[in-house]
């Protein structure tokens, strides 16, 4: 709801209404924390799936695992979705969890300041201020699109859009496009423009590792057992889950043990370009893993169509009417579309969001490099949690339930500052520190830091505060629990005169924990 007023205090404010946003509002219904504000700057839940709808925009994650643990989807048509049928999930579960009533889009939050002496977030946003006792920040790393700096962009005459903002009204018939990116999103969209554009140029910095992409619709039969057996959906996910930590030991520990992996990726460039030349531009010269691994099986043989031109000169400079390269060379566009990925090192909202000492995150983390307390909180900003946050990306499975996971500890946060009346909790920043200093030693050992290549998971500094150096059930381990002794605790706060209703409880039980764990 959009039109509704805001109230003046809440005790929960969340930030984004994607998987984050929407596990958090579920999950502290269920506890008995209504008093909540879920505020999202569009126009409906989703997040990332909600604004990218570009030609072929799919999930790398097999659906199964793709889904809140408490919420299945018994009606997934095939192994891998596209954006329509996982935006339709989230858009049920929503629906569905009878939270909708506590959610406000078209709703900007514009400045988030910690009052000291009130002991509250006072929040401004293009619909007006909210006190919250909570912050809760799930925006996520992929909503911020980056634009690339080059030189003459902004005077280019044609239609210039991101993969992100998909302009479904410009009409790529016959056109000629020019795609500037060959990430996750790029590799998806290029064989769909390459099926209607007149030419299509590619503009490659660096090639990403492509493996198969082993998609198929489901039977009729296995969509019926999928619907009405529960025990196969488990076996299902459960089987995704443990296939996709196998990759685990080859990103983090022995990289060398990906070779067969490599030999997959080598094979699909094979099946798909026949030219050595083209062959040898898509190769890449770095680990597997470095750089994220990409799956497709349509991405090689629209590189190799006859309408379709790999470039790979860095690009110079964008005219009115094409694009220059650093060889001289200037080919005509007439569409550009720019997949050049998000703000993911240096998260737009650290420079709205400003804590106990009066600095913004964004100006912290400029100092300290973008960290934070299991990935959750951060020292000078009490009672401010981040979903989604610095060094709990994955490369290998799925965002779902690292979001599951970490909105556990923030539950079992807000159960002890219940229960113990504290006003506000906050991170010591020597716990701060111990933690991110053994995540770094250990990140040393990975491809990410081995595999000689530079990549989004990077910061300027090139240290790595994107990605978990684990396993997802290590992760998973270290915030099933909220350790109070890593805090610092605030005075506490009078009786409250109003909390979880009689009979909530203030979290899962084992019994149900287990349930939620895909094996």
């Amino acid at each position: 709801m959009s039109d509704r007023s805001l109230p003046e205090t809440v005790e929960h404010l969340v930030v984004g209404a994607g998987f984050a946003g929407l596990c958090t509002a579920v999950k502290l219904d269920e506890d008995g924390e209504r008093d909540f504000l879920v505020v999202e700057k569009g126009s409906d839940v989703g997040g990332t799936w909600r604004d990218n709808t570009y030609p072929g925009a799919a999930c790398d994650v097999p659906s199964q695992l793709y889904s809140f643990s408490f919420a299945p989807n018994p009606d997934w048509t095939r192994s891998y979705s596209f954006q329509p049928e996982i935006q339709a999930y989230i858009q049920r579960v929503a629906r569905e969890s009878g939270t909708l009533d506590r959610f406000v889009f078209d709703t900007t939050v514009e400045d988030a300041c910690w009052d000291e002496g009130q002991q509250r977030w006072v929040v401004t946003t293009s619909a007006g201020t909210v006190r919250a006792r909570n912050l809760v920040v799930g925006s996520g790393g992929l909503s911020a699109p980056k634009l690339p700096d080059i030189p003459g962009i902004e005077d280019f005459g044609g239609e210039v859009f991101h993969s992100a903002r998909w302009r479904h009204d410009v009409d790529l018939t016959g056109k000629r496009v020019a795609v500037i990116g060959t990430g996750a999103s790029a590799i998806q969209i290029v064989p769909e423009i390459q099926k209607v554009a007149g030419h299509l140029d590619v503009y490659q910095r660096t090639p990403p590792w492509v493996i198969p992409r082993s998609d198929r619709p489901y039977t009729r039969l296995e969509r019926l057992g999928l619907r009405h057996l529960p025990a196969l959906r488990r076996l299902y996910r459960t089987g995704v889950y443990w296939a996709r930590e196998t990759y685990v030991p080859a990103f983090t520990v022995a990289p060398r043990i990906a070779w067969p992996a490599r030999r997959l990726a080598e094979a699909n460039i094979a099946r798909g370009i026949k030219d050595p030349g083209l062959r040898a531009k898509v190769t890449p010269d770095y680990e597997l893993g470095c750089k994220r691994v990409l799956i497709s099986n349509a991405y090689y043989p629209a590189l190799a169509a006859e309408n379709v031109e790999l470039v790979t000169d860095r690009i110079a400079a964008v005219t009115p009417t094409g694009i220059v390269t650093a060889d001289g060379t200037e080919r005509p566009v007439d569409v550009l579309v720019v997949a050049t990925g998000f703000h993911t090192t240096d998260l737009p909202i650290a420079a709205q969001v400003t804590g106990r000492e009066g600095r913004s995150l964004a100006e912290v983390w400029a100092e300290r490099g973008m960290t934070a307390y299991k990935g959750t909180t951060v020292p000078g900003f009490p009672n401010l949690f981040l979903i989604v946050g610095p060094n709990t990306g994955l490369g290998h499975s799925s965002m779902v339930f690292v979001i599951e996971s970490q909105v556990r500890y923030i539950r079992e946060a807000i159960r002890t500052m219940r229960e113990h009346r504290y006003a506000a909790v906050e991170p010591h920043q020597d716990a701060t520190d111990a933690w991110n200093q053994r995540l770094q030693r250990r990140m040393a050992r990975t491809v990410w830091s081995t595999g000689g290549c530079s990549s989004w998971y990077l910061d300027e500094h090139g240290r790595n505060t994107t990605l978990w150096p684990r396993s997802t059930f290590n992760l998973r381990a270290v915030l099933a629990e909220f350790d109070v002794a890593a805090y610092d605790v605030r005075a506490p706060r009078p009786a409250p005169t109003s909390g979880p209703t009689s009979g909530s409880t203030s979290g899962s039980t084992a019994d149900e924990f287990l349930e939620e764990m895909p094996a």
